[in-house]
């Protein structure tokens, strides 16, 4: 007796309902996605080789096809798909209507997605008919599908877990290494020091390959530089001062002497934040320590947690920084000298709190711009300065032999400033005029309280405001950078 006809056959098809036992890709071309960070300490071309190789093995059993590829490299799986190059090339891509693929394809969840970026990303490609092929779950993702949600959830977290693991262990492994052996675990010598090699690698695979160990070595010259500080400040002179004396004897300051170390520094002469940094290095006793500053991730709008983290380095809390048990490298003072330092360092702040604590002072000025202002003359943040009742911002050469002409102080009131500011965000397009409708009244107070004064600085500072004084024309440049960037979206000079 033959099979009796499926009764709802025809209505089927006509609506098109039909389903299909098996998952077919003979009819996609696909679009790869993978990424490779400096965490994974794999090489780039390794890592796009076999995940590309993971993706193809999954779809072309099936007839499908990757046609394009994107390949991020250098990026954490903690920073969303929108602010990955590739990631947000593809994007883009997915809403064009030239695109030459319907579907994407990754080599492996977990290196593509962190914590809850999943489910920001299928409704992106769902919305398009983009259909998106994880190997985790042998085959395209189903929004309807309980399973898969869950599923896909639980790998964000497990990508998540895995990474802070993996951060851990790595920390743990460089404080034992330090404390038990005094190893300089990188980066840039402290000024007075130059890295050297210093014999084969302990581990026996890294010397193998011929990989060797590095250890600080004491410059002489530098080094001597390093006592002066330490000597002046502890017969009274301070870090201003001391800089003073510095750049007036023609010292080459941190980033001149090394250049290729500091390609970030001006070169320019000694501050006194560079002189504090000095008095505050222990590492001149001699003993290796290690975790004085923490690389920190802070959500990059706290309003928008989506938008991700960007990292950081903060000063690390005393009880995460270690030391070694016996000194690792030649010493420049001595551990009494140091400490002599510190001790005077600290009597100085807490005279200085009962200075301010006697003359009243309960509150600061809440200074609108600080750090936002620019010196045209040199391309440095002009500083916070107040003069009887009006607050200013100068900027003041350090360094007499400058190769270009630089008045001997350069100041523009806050004031004017802020009017500038204010009429500048009237002229704004609609979308960010919208966004900035809440604080929008306060850009229009003259003198606003301390609390107004703090929440509108910050709003400066979270919107990246970048303002420059041309003190020649007289005139103030203001524009708004993208987080991180220097790159100007919108630049006017208005008339002030």
């Amino acid at each position: 007796m033959g099979t009796a006809a499926d009764p709802w056959a025809e209505l089927d098809a006509l609506l098109g309902s039909t389903r299909t036992s098996t998952v077919d890709a003979s009819v996609q071309r696909f679009a790869f996605y993978g990424r490779c960070s400096t965490e994974d300490q794999q090489d780039p071309v390794t890592s796009r080789s076999w995940q590309l190789r993971n993706a193809c093995r999954f779809v072309e059993p099936l007839g499908g096809e990757v046609v394009e590829e994107y390949f991020d490299i250098g990026q954490s799986r903690s920073v969303p798909w929108h602010r990955r190059p590739e990631a947000n090339r593809l994007l883009e891509t997915l809403k064009s209507g030239v695109r030459t693929w319907t579907a994407v394809v990754v080599g492996e969840g977990t290196r593509c997605w962190f914590g809850n970026q999943f489910s920001l990303t299928a409704p992106r490609m769902a919305a398009y008919n983009v259909e998106l092929w994880v190997p985790e779950l042998g085959g395209s993702y189903q929004p309807r599908n309980p399973s898969h949600t869950m599923l896909m959830s639980l790998l964000g977290g497990i990508s998540e877990s895995e990474r802070q693991h993996v951060q851990a262990r790595v920390r743990a492994s460089m404080d034992a290494q330090v404390i038990n052996e005094g190893r300089h675990e990188g980066g840039r010598a402290p000024y007075g020091y130059t890295v050297v090699d210093g014999g084969p690698h302990p581990h026996p695979r890294k010397a193998a390959e011929g990989l060797q160990l590095r250890v600080l070595q004491v410059d002489a010259e530098a080094a001597a530089v390093v006592r002066r500080i330490f000597a002046e400040y502890l017969h009274g002179l301070g870090d201003q001062a001391i800089a003073a004396g510095l750049n007036r004897d023609r010292i080459l300051c941190p980033s001149a002497r090394r250049p290729e170390q500091n390609p970030h520094r001006r070169s320019d002469g000694w501050l006194g934040s560079t002189v504090r940094s000095v008095l505050q290095n222990p590492r001149y006793t001699g003993y290796a320590v290690f975790g004085r500053w923490a690389r920190t991730e802070v959500l990059l709008d706290p309003d928008d947690v989506s938008a991700g983290y960007i990292v950081r380095f903060r000063r690390a809390s005393p009880d995460r920084v270690v030391r070694s048990r016996t000194p690792a490298h030649p010493r420049i003072v001595t551990v009494q000298q140091f400490t002599q330092v510190q001790l005077l360092r600290r009597a100085k702040t807490l005279a200085g709190r009962s200075r301010a604590e006697r003359n009243g002072r309960r509150t600061r000025y809440v200074y609108l711009f600080q750090g936002l202002v620019r010196c045209l003359a040199c391309d440095r943040k002009m500083q916070c300065s107040t003069t009887g009742q009006h607050h200013y911002y100068r900027c003041v050469p350090r360094d007499s032999s400058r190769p270009f002409a630089h008045p001997h102080s350069i100041s523009v009131r806050e004031e004017r400033i802020q009017r500038a500011v204010s009429m500048w965000l009237e002229e704004l397009d609609t979308a960010t005029a919208v966004a900035l409708s809440r604080r929008k009244s306060w850009h229009l107070v003259t003198v606003p309280t301390l609390d107004i004064a703090d929440d509108l600085a910050r709003t400066y500072h979270d919107l990246q405001l970048a303002i420059a004084f041309d003190h020649r024309t007289d005139t103030l440049e203001i524009s708004l950078r993208p987080y991180g960037t220097a790159e100007q979206l919108h630049s006017h000079t208005p008339r002030t």
